[in-house]
């Protein structure tokens, strides 16, 4: 029987590309899950594909009290809240700094890290309540490597890397689990947006240069079991061929 079974699995920017690969994947190990991102009509499809074990829940990650809100609504409808994903993230719009609209890097900022800071500061509480929970954070390379265009998402991808340490140090010992995956680059609507930037050496890539969403759904289940212990607190990097083996994607 998969480790997964029976718990309540809370994603994030779920109506597409990760976060709706991992939907159906945690669902396929016996896992409840909640479909949290802006668009309600593409969530609730997904909800409905996936039957009783899914719930769809409109959710603006930057608003506090929304996700509040929809993690009691999770505990009520489905009596836990065992997995937080913290997938939702932006990169658009893309542009160099001297040309960048402040509102809208904002706003870039408010998605990628205030949203990750509010799963975090929301789920925390609940789990340390029952025992613990697992807080996985979708993170990227960007975090450690700056691109032409992308000061946003560098900066709040190495913000999202200090959050998850900082959920370790303070959550561990209540049985929090914070981890964060860096997945390379992933053939998803975001990688359409930054090729049709052409701003730096990633948007040369090709579609076919990039790993399916379903890895790193698989990694993201993986990291919920026994295989994401050895990595509390730190980050795993999906282009490792280590980890690739371990989770069983080659």
């Amino acid at each position: 029987m998969s480790n997964m079974q029976g718990k309540v699995v809370f994603i994030t920017g779920a109506s597409r590309g990760i976060g709706a690969a991992s939907a159906r994947e945690f669902v396929k190990e016996g896992a409840k899950v909640v479909l949290a991102a802006r668009s309600a009509s593409e969530i609730t499809a997904i909800a409905n594909e996936l039957g009783d074990a899914a719930l769809a829940i409109p959710l603006d990650v930057a608003d506090y009290s929304a996700f509040a809100a929809a993690f009691e609504q999770t505990v009520a409808h489905f009596g836990a809240l065992d997995v937080l994903i913290n997938n939702a993230g932006t990169i658009e719009p893309i542009s160099l700094m001297a040309s960048s609209d402040p509102d809208d890097w904002g706003r870039a900022i408010d998605i990628n890290v205030k949203g990750v800071y509010n799963g975090m500061r929301a789920a925390m509480p609940i789990m340390q309540g029952n025992g613990g929970g697992s807080i996985l954070t979708i993170g990227s390379g960007a975090a450690h490597n700056a691109l032409e265009g992308w000061s946003h998402y560098c900066a709040s991808k190495a913000a999202v890397f200090m959050l998850n340490q900082c959920a370790h140090k303070e959550g561990a010992g209540k049985g929090i689990r914070a981890i964060n995956l860096s997945p390379g680059t992933v053939a998803t609507q975001m990688q359409v947006e930054i090729k049709a930037s052409g701003i730096n050496p990633v948007s040369q890539m090709e579609m076919s240069d990039h790993i399916a969403p379903e890895w790193v759904a698989r990694t993201l289940v993986w990291m919920c079991g026994a295989g994401g212990d050895d990595y509390l607190g730190q980050e795993i990097a999906l282009r490792d061929e280590g980890i690739r083996r371990a989770v069983g994607l080659i």
